[in-house]
């Protein structure tokens, strides 16, 4: 008996010793970068928690997170370690199966309540599936214990974000921003979020305020250009556009105010050189067409004027009333009225708001035709929808309308109100 003993003892230390040595190989052909060499080695003897941890860990160093996370699940088969835990729900989250990786943290939770960083985590995978409540609970928890910390701040914004409680959001974003001026995240958020509510000075405050720390932040620049825009202060817009379009010589966008900036300061070859590149970068972007059209109509060159309007309503798909009224202009110019009414009234067509359009289809209809009453008709339909939207306009409708009608009234014919 005692013999038998001893033999199985022996045995035992044997099976340890393999194990060991093999681990020892395994690890050996790793640090080597000879991963398939390390896993064959694991696998000469029975799967142990060591052996299928050091297999995951293998899997998780090519990124092959999928069997990083089977050999984690098999190693807690053979033991329960909390580290081990962790890491598998960090492989979860990176297959993003994120359900299984809140499991673990609230189990793990629930045996220490007192783990922040494990709710930070576990706050943040609440935020990423929409569990707008359950983040919040717990980034006020954090704040109660940490309130200098601008990064629970800022995910409880996110949090108020997903419940659309605007005032909250923007009030945990301008908590974070106290804690920590620069927070870059949370300053984006509070000139996107005041930019929403037109805000135009709280808005430019904080984008200044991102530019200072990242000059090349791209939403920032765009807020910043397209305010200049609007006040039109276009050559103040160059140098941030100039800025943008270096950090993507691909973007479109900063091309493209490019071209509108030169156009409205005039400068139109500068201008034609910036839509000629958004069109080679982008055949669906028709108002690049559009604007080439408007140039090419500046400088009389009706041809290649009219070949930009057509591509350009060819290809639109959105309202193309400037296209049609760019048309409908080239013919006018080229003393084609038919095909200038006819370019007016599908200009007026597809934007029933264009009330230049409706007006000039009025004008040129009333100058055309001796009979007056298809003109006498639309300058009628124009101050039935338009009549507010332009002054001068307005007035001279007015008149014509009570001219005409006296004509015909002298004529012994009473026109319909």
């Amino acid at each position: 008996m005692k013999k038998s003993f001893l033999i199985v003892l022996l045995f035992g230390y044997l099976k340890v010793g393999a194990q060991t040595s093999t681990f020892i190989i395994a690890d050996s052909l790793f640090e080597k970068g000879r991963y398939k060499l390390a896993l064959q080695e694991l696998d000469k003897n029975d799967p142990t928690f060591l052996s299928n941890y050091k297999k995951a860990v293998i899997y998780e160093s090519i990124d092959d997170f999928k069997k990083a996370a089977e050999f984690l699940e098999k190693a807690l088969v053979f033991k329960e370690d909390e580290n081990v835990k962790l890491k598998l729900a960090k492989n979860y989250q990176r297959l993003q199966l994120l359900g299984k990786s809140i499991k673990i943290y609230e189990d793990i939770l629930a045996k220490d309540s007192l783990n922040l960083v494990l709710k930070y985590q576990l706050g943040k995978l609440y935020l990423n599936t929409n569990k707008g409540d359950q983040a919040i609970s717990i980034f006020k928890y954090l704040i109660d214990n940490d309130a200098l910390n601008a990064n629970y701040s800022y995910q409880l914004a996110l949090g108020y974000a997903l419940k659309n409680d605007r005032d909250r959001m923007i009030n945990s974003f301008i908590a974070t921003y106290k804690k920590d001026t620069l927070h870059l995240n949370a300053i984006v958020n509070l000139a996107t979020s005041f930019h929403k509510l037109r805000d135009v000075d709280s808005t430019q405050l904080f984008v200044v305020k991102g530019l200072a720390i990242d000059k090349d932040h791209i939403s920032l620049n765009r807020l910043k250009i397209n305010q200049l825009f609007r006040d039109e202060n276009y050559k103040e817009a160059i140098p941030f556009l100039l800025n943008l379009d270096s950090i993507d010589t691909k973007d479109t966008y900063s091309k493209s105010m490019l071209g509108r900036t030169y156009y409205n300061l005039d400068s139109l070859e500068k201008a034609k050189t910036y839509f000629n590149k958004v069109s080679d970068l982008d055949r669906e972007d028709f108002k690049a067409l559009t604007y080439l059209g408007h140039i090419a109509l500046k400088e009389k060159d009706y041809k290649y004027a009219t070949l930009n309007y057509r591509m350009a309503t060819y290809i639109g798909k959105e309202k193309r009333d400037e296209e049609y009224y760019g048309l409908a202009t080239v013919h006018y110019e080229k003393n084609e009225p038919l095909l200038a009414m006819a370019n007016f009234e599908k200009a007026y067509a597809e934007n029933s708001n264009n009330y230049k359009a409706l007006f000039q289809l009025a004008k040129l209809t009333d100058d055309y035709y001796e009979d007056k009453k298809m003109g006498y008709k639309l300058y009628k339909k124009y101050m039935r929808y338009q009549y507010s939207k332009d002054e001068q306009i307005t007035n001279f409708v007015a008149r014509r309308i009570k001219d005409i009608k006296n004509d015909y009234f002298m004529k012994g014919e009473n026109l319909e109100e």
